[in-house]
């Protein structure tokens, strides 16, 4: 990554800026996620709005959800005992097309984190060149250790008050994390059940036997590790040989594994909250897949079961061991000052954001600083909801497409995504910096349809 400066802003757009922040900060008290997602947005912008400062009064209607929905969701377990969980939806940005966005169940869901991620949902959405536009939703409900049963009461509950704000042509949620192919069935019938219609567009991520799409699950993985490469490439260097450190051991975290090791690279790690295990001789996925995802297991039990060649490292870091490129793909903010100062001095070159918002601020600040190419999530992850955009598709036309089809279009999307992030950042006086060029590439583009339409 280049270390130039994007051009200095006006005095003018610098004070709108700050008042604009400000007043974002004001009305959304105490959520430091969506905070800190609109900082990094608001600090790119200054190029574009110091040329067209009339998209300042688009951007204040832009930080501003259209609609924030907070609801009850009441379930009984299996021993009969009832349990309130919160259910949100923010629909944050349809200038570009339906909402879209993920469903996150977890503990830690707050209005602020959904908040955040349907920000960011607007840029990486328009990113992708496919008409959706950006929101997120989910509930502090924890799927890990309920029954079949239990999940399934749960997200009957949550759908019988939110399919009333979704539809093919007004809202399509997908995924996230908490939530996989087992909760995305229960969600779809009950919303067919509810509307007594087989509306296969209401709802990505669905089985390939009823109107889902091949990919779909890799997606977001392969996707990753695609820009990743694109990245490289600038440099004159491919995947082939290269160390690499992953975080996470879910969905997003196995298939940019699989994506890498197709490429010739070298995986080393895998992670969950017990700590992480580094591998010498490369990390063996089917065994981390039968492990995580058929058996539920800890990455301890990886350890255990591979042999010499692994080692745990109970709450540990993966970032500690040097690598040629890293792949955040736990969750926000797990790669922080300290960890980036690892990762540099152990020679990394790029990093690449498989999770939404990993990197904290201090840690983009010193990849930037010392050269290091950062692939920031809004562009380097869009693979999941571009192959969500594409199932929407195939939906719409009844019909059905190959893997090979489906990973064809993502590979195309993927690299028009890196092309158009670094040629924005070239035009904008920063070249390199993906995040600056991420930013307002999506803006531009959401900017321009809600310029059209009107105040809205």
């Amino acid at each position: 990554m280049s270390k130039t400066s994007p051009r200095p802003l006006t005095p003018d757009v610098t004070s709108a800026l700050e008042s604009l922040r400000a007043d974002a900060v004001r009305r959304n008290a105490g959520e430091p996620e969506f905070h800190q997602a609109l900082d990094e947005v608001l600090e790119s912008l200054g190029p574009v709005l110091s040329a067209r400062p009339e998209l300042l009064d688009v951007l204040r209607r832009l930080v501003e959800p259209e609609r924030q929905i907070i609801f009850r969701v009441p379930w009984q377990d299996d021993a009969g005992a009832t349990h309130v969980n919160r259910g949100f939806r923010v629909e944050f940005n349809s200038a570009l097309g339906p909402y879209k966005g993920g469903l996150r169940f977890h503990p830690s869901v707050n209005l602020g984190v959904v908040k955040f991620l349907g920000f960011e949902q607007i840029f990486k959405n328009a990113l992708t060149g496919l008409n959706m536009g950006g929101g997120k939703g989910g509930s502090d409900f924890d799927p890990h250790g309920r029954s079949d049963a239990e999940v399934m009461r749960f997200c009957q509950s949550f759908m019988t008050e939110l399919y009333r704000h979704l539809g093919e042509h007004t809202d399509v949620p997908a995924g996230d994390i908490g939530v996989g192919g087992r909760e995305i069935g229960y969600l779809f019938g009950q919303y067919r059940r509810i509307t007594n219609r087989w509306e296969a567009g209401v709802l990505t991520g669905k089985g390939t036997g009823w109107g889902g799409s091949p990919v779909r699950v890799e997606a977001t993985g392969y996707g990753n590790v695609l820009f990743a490469a694109e990245m490289l490439a600038q440099r004159g260097e491919d995947l082939e040989g290269q160390q690499v450190v992953v975080s996470g051991s879910g969905n997003v975290a196995l298939y940019s594994m699989e994506k890498a090791q197709a490429l010739g690279a070298h995986v080393l790690t895998a992670s969950d909250s017990s700590g992480y295990v580094v591998d010498e001789k490369g990390i063996d996925l089917d065994l981390l897949k039968q492990v995580k995802e058929v058996e539920r297991g800890r990455v301890a039990d990886y350890a255990e079961r591979r042999g010499a060649s692994a080692r745990f490292v109970p709450g540990g870091r993966v970032w500690d061991v040097p690598a040629d490129l890293a792949l955040p793909s736990a969750t926000q903010n797990e790669l922080d000052a300290e960890a980036a100062l690892a990762l540099i001095r152990g020679g990394v070159k790029a990093v690449s954001e498989g999770a939404n918002m990993p990197c904290t601020p201090e840690a983009v600040r010193l990849f930037r600083e010392a050269g290091v190419a950062l692939g920031p999530g809004k562009a380097a992850n869009a693979g999941g909801v571009a192959t969500s955009g594409l199932e929407m598709r195939q939906n719409a036309a009844r019909s059905a497409w190959t893997f090979a089809d489906v990973e064809a279009r993502l590979a195309a999307i993927m690299r028009d995504i890196h092309a158009t992030v670094h040629e924005t950042a070239e035009i904008h006086g920063a070249p390199g910096d993906y995040v600056l060029g991420a930013n307002i590439a999506g803006f531009q583009r959401v900017a321009e349809a809600m310029d059209a339409q009107g105040i809205i």
